[in-house]
């Protein structure tokens, strides 16, 4: 029998080998046909009394399977959404259908009276970890990567993940894994007993096969009349010693925003009480009622389908061949310019790091010998790649060395002049046909543009701090930046695996200007006496990973005032609120500059201790009664005036695909990513509620909150943002 993305060959001993090698494609994903073959194969070898058990294994390198592919997960909402409106019960009981075609798939599998063993090579995420715990045995290779992260995406495990996981680790491990959404080494899945083995990637089928020699049972556990539960029973004291720090662990990693997450903890719960069976439906009932949520629907669309798209080059010039990329310049040594360096090595990219002295070069790249020393001890890179890592850079003060460099990033100090003086030092020695590219933060690339002699050239591309850790860059388009510079830029953001939005000019870009919202509201908080601790969990229960006063730590309060100062010289005094510059010019001159000087609106004593609130933060202002104040609304403040900034980003024509103010949001600054970011915040609410929520608050906080003019034409037509503004890219929409 033969298969179009699968080789099934049978050896001597009656072991089949299913290899899984999808044509045409650098991945194994799970589309309608291969789960179709996979269901035909689990026949085909349950029928031939010849197959004593089988392995299954992937024919890509590094690279078991990759997840659910796009165009099915696209069709699958696309149908529900046209058949909803006609028969509302008839659309859930063939999504019901179609949500747990997998999960019964792989319980087929898992039942069929066969052995069956999965050797793990590579990445191994959602479904096809899933597929590896219904398998029998499970073996992994040294450099496979394995997880369930459904949930980052607004989903959860939905075809057996939730009750495979709990049966065969303790209750609180599994729904730590399920609810972080975290991956595995192999050596601690091993540890929490999902993987039996883990060998040398060149040893993996040959020791799945010798565990089928040995004797490996086709019937799980839980399929065994005796089984017992790892943690014990729910009722029971084991149980009762679980489920109450069930709660507080749930709260902790969600503050009860995701239903994903919500419907893990219910899922496990439920599904620890009953037979597999009957506890798989439950799951499939629960996976059905989440995919119908605004969050999964909004999550999926930003993190899933679009966050891919941007990373393969949705907004790359068509037109323009490949650059073939080999060195790069960076000037400017400091903290991002060493990221920058960091990550274009790591990359593969030999890098030329350039500082004023030669002490400073040097500095900047031991932040990369740093970095890998850490990466190696933790087993998650080899010394020789690390030490290659490292050699790719060279440190130096001498501008003649970016001769070869085919592209040119300057990341040095927020300063207009100090930017121009490094850019005519690096057109005296520029091959004519590399590109220029500022790392600024704020400062119109334009205006920075006027001291390059080729403005067509000259390219914004604006990392986020730590750059090994953050996925965003920004790439921002001067009026003259040419469609070359633009696909370089793109191809570089490419190698170093980051994923790119790209933005025309304008003072703060889109990131920087959300952001400053997000710590203006901050500040406007402070000065109306409302309690700094308050202000903090507000803005965490809304959704975002860091409070804006601990943010704001982190960018460096002086770096607050020179941004503050630098808007002020070229918009005018009013630009800025007083209040905000008397609280950031007290801060600064009393050394209160953030993480940096161990002090900032946090105090940070030594470790072990942790930070705290400066205590006299409280006093430079009269404090408000705790109780009087709406919680609600404070969470409110924070999203809306972020995504009322994103709207006007869009209005003004400096994002101009709403997939990228939603990724830039969540991956540049952590936008509560159950709402799929500051656009799809406001579509999954409805322009028109938006807007009525922004006039409640412009009532009561002042002009700040008064929707504009494309919010009130979209709310009178019910248009949303993805409607008006549509994507290029059709799949994204069909999502």
């Amino acid at each position: 029998m033969s298969y179009e993305n699968f080789t099934v060959e049978t050896d001597a001993d009656g072991i089949a080998l299913v290899t899984w090698d999808m044509p045409n494609r650098s991945m194994n994903v799970f589309t309608d046909d291969a789960m179709a073959e996979i269901d035909r194969i689990v026949d085909q070898v349950v029928a031939d009394d010849a197959v004593k058990g089988v392995v299954f294994t992937s024919g890509k390198k590094g690279s078991f399977t990759g997840g659910a592919d796009l165009k099915s997960i696209s069709r699958m909402f696309s149908d529900f959404a046209a058949a909803v409106g006609e028969n509302r019960q008839a659309a859930i009981e063939q999504l019901f259908e179609r949500a747990g075609r997998m999960s019964w798939l792989w319980r087929k599998l898992e039942t069929c009276g066969k052995p069956f063993v999965a050797a793990v090579n590579g990445t191994c995420m959602g479904g096809g970890f899933e597929l590896a715990l219904a398998c029998h045995g499970r073996v992994a290779a040294e450099s496979a990567v394995m997880g369930l992260p459904e949930v980052k995406v607004g989903i959860f495990p939905g075809a057996g993940g939730t009750q495979r996981v709990p049966r065969m680790t303790d209750t609180q491990e599994a729904l730590q894994m399920l609810l972080k959404g975290a991956p595995l080494s192999p050596e601690k899945a091993r540890k929490m007993g999902l993987i039996d083995q883990v060998v040398a990637d060149g040893d993996l089928v040959e020791t799945a096969k010798a565990m089928l020699r040995e004797g490996v049972s086709p019937v799980k556990p839980w399929d065994e009349e005796r089984f017992k539960l790892p943690s014990g029973p729910v009722y029971s004291p084991q149980g009762a010693k679980v489920w109450p720090a069930v709660s507080s662990l749930y709260r902790k990693e969600t503050a009860d925003n995701y239903p994903g997450a919500r419907a893990i903890v219910k899922c496990v719960y439920e599904g620890l009480l009953l037979p597999m069976d009957t506890a798989l439906r439950v799951e499939q009932r629960y996976f059905t009622e989440v995919l119908q949520t605004t969050e999964a629907q909004m999550m999926i669309r930003s993190l899933f389908v679009s966050s891919q798209a941007l990373s393969k080059g949705a907004r790359r010039p068509k037109d323009v061949p490949a650059s073939n990329l080999k060195t790069l310049g960076v000037v400017g040594a400091g903290f991002m310019g060493a990221g920058i360096a960091y990550v274009a090595a790591k990359g593969g990219l030999n890098v030329v790091l350039i500082d004023q002295e030669q002490a400073a070069a040097d500095k900047g790249k031991a932040h990369s010998q740093k970095l890998v020393e850490g990466l190696v001890s933790k087993g998650r890179m080899g010394q020789e790649e690390g030490e290659a890592l490292v050699s790719r850079i060279t440190a130096t003060t001498d501008y003649a060395a970016l001769d070869d460099a085919e592209l040119v990033i300057e990341a040095v100090f927020e300063d207009r002049d100090v930017k121009a003086a490094v850019t005519e030092k690096v057109s005296a020695v520029l091959d004519a046909d590399a590109i220029y590219a500022s790392n600024t933060s704020t400062i119109p690339i334009t205006s920075l543009a006027e001291t390059f002699a080729e403005p067509e050239r000259f390219i914004g591309i604006h990392f986020f701090s730590p750059v090994d850790k953050m996925m965003l860059t920004e790439v921002i388009l001067g009026e003259k930046t040419s469609d070359k510079a633009l696909a370089v830029a793109l191809d570089f953001v490419r190698v170093i695996k980051k994923t790119p939005i790209v933005v025309n000019d304008s003072r703060g870009f889109f990131a920087n200007r959300c952001v400053l919202r997000y710590m203006n509201e901050a500040y406007d908080m402070l000065v109306e006496g409302v309690p700094p601790a308050m202000i903090e969990n507000a803005a965490k229960f809304a959704g975002m990973p860091v409070g804006p006063l601990a943010l704001n730590d982190e960018t460096a309060i002086d770096l607050s005032l020179r941004i503050m100062k630098a808007t002020m010289r070229d918009m005018g005094d009013d630009a800025v609120d007083p209040r905000h510059f008397k609280l950031v010019e007290t801060m600064t001159s009393n050394g209160r500059l953030g993480r940096k000087s161990q002090k900032g609106f946090y105090d940070y004593p030594e470790k072990p201790a942790k930070k705290k609130l400066w205590p006299e933060l409280k006093q430079m202002f009269t404090q408000q009664d705790p109780e009087s104040i709406d919680f609600e609304e404070l969470k409110q403040r924070f999203l809306v005036t972020m995504a009322l900034e994103a709207a006007r980003t869009m209005a003004e024509g400096v994002v101009v695909d709403p997939r990228e103010a939603d990724i830039g949001s969540i991956f540049g600054f952590g936008f509560a990513p159950y709402t799929g970011g500051t656009i799809s915040y406001i579509d999954g609410m409805g322009v028109k509620k938006f807007v009525a929520l922004c006039e409640k608050l412009e009532a009561k906080f002042g002009e700040r909150f008064q929707p504009i003019p494309l919010l009130r034409e979209m709310a009178e037509k019910g248009e949303t943002f993805y409607q008006r503004f549509q994507p290029a890219d059709s799949q994204a929409q069909a999502a």
